[in-house]
């Protein structure tokens, strides 16, 4: 089954109100991943609930909006508004941390060309049923199979996706995300200058869809992510204990 939530361990600057880098496993680096392989069809719809900064919402609402009478016949909306996305590599899916994503290989649908006239006709696969076959201009609508390519190792068991679950990485407040270690930690705590151990404080943090969106949408926009996604809400936790 796809993991649904996960957990972080922030380092927190209390002094500068800051999150340092995080402490997670694969499964949050597989999120992070599958992020740069959304298309932004797919991106809009989940960042317009909380409020998307800038034009692409509108060329999206506009595309929504319009009759069906402006599109060229071949154009189906639905599919310029809805993207299927399908993830290779590994044997399992990446954590779903992003709402109403299809994510896996059936959902991912070809044609060939129904009348196969010519072997010209071989040559051509569409995503979208609604097209014409370029040689023959027969509808593009006998179903053709998806097959992912073989894995490196059948035998891994590690739950697939991107990553290898071997080691714990290491994510910046950017997102920058390497291996963890323990000279690379004491590295770090000298180059933001670290003075006073005291200042540093460690929260594990729980992360469910409203979050991976929230995760989705700031790296868009900022170059303080963990901070801006988790700092707030853990205050508003410790103003409502005191």
């Amino acid at each position: 089954m796809s993991i649904t939530n996960m957990r972080l361990k922030l380092l927190i600057d209390t002094e500068n109100r800051k999150v340092l880098f995080a402490e997670a496993d694969k499964d949050f680096i597989d999120f992070l991943f599958h992020i740069l392989r959304l298309p932004l069809r797919t991106i809009i719809p989940l960042l317009k609930k909380q409020g998307m900064v800038g034009s692409f919402g509108n060329i999206y609402d506009s595309i929504e909006n319009l009759s069906t009478t402006y599109l060229q016949s071949n154009v189906n909306k639905e599919t310029l508004l809805k993207h299927k996305v399908h993830i290779s590599g590994g044997t399992g899916e990446v954590p779903l941390l992003l709402p109403n994503i299809e994510s896996s290989s059936t959902s991912r649908k070809f044609y060939r060309c129904s009348r196969l006239q010519n072997n010209n006709c071989y040559g051509y696969v569409a995503d979208d049923g609604s097209a014409s076959c370029p040689s023959c201009q027969g509808s593009m609508t006998r179903d053709v199979s998806f097959v992912d390519p073989p894995t490196a190792d059948n035998t891994v068991s590690s739950g697939g996706g991107y990553m290898k679950g071997v080691v714990t990485y290491m994510i910046m407040d950017d997102l920058e995300v390497k291996p963890m270690s323990t000279i690379s930690s004491i590295t770090l705590l000298n180059k933001f200058n670290v003075k006073q151990l005291g200042d540093l404080e460690e929260k594990v943090v729980e992360l469910g869809m409203e979050e991976g969106v929230k995760l989705l949408k700031a790296s868009l926009q900022s170059k303080s992510v963990l901070t801006g996604v988790f700092l707030p809400k853990l205050e508003r936790e410790v103003n409502i204990e005191s």
